[in-house]
């Protein structure tokens, strides 16, 4: 399983948001990931390791389309 991310990829997380969606669009990486709700639009912050830990797969990855 790849898990390499990186801006702007869509990614899956185990466990899903108080509104039902388990799929979220990084919006800043670096010590810190920042993370949006494609559902409801509600940002997050955690650091990288709880946010590698968390993370269950990269389902779109801007890298990827652009080969």
């Amino acid at each position: 399983m790849d898990k390499t991310f990186s801006l702007n990829d869509v990614v899956v997380m185990r466990k899903n948001h108080a509104c039902g969606e388990n799929n979220w669009t990084i919006t800043r990486v670096g010590v810190d990931i920042k993370l949006k709700c494609n559902n409801c639009g509600r940002e997050i912050m955690m650091d990288r390791l709880e946010f590698q830990k968390k993370l269950k797969k990269v389902i779109k990855s801007e890298q990827k389309e652009e080969n």
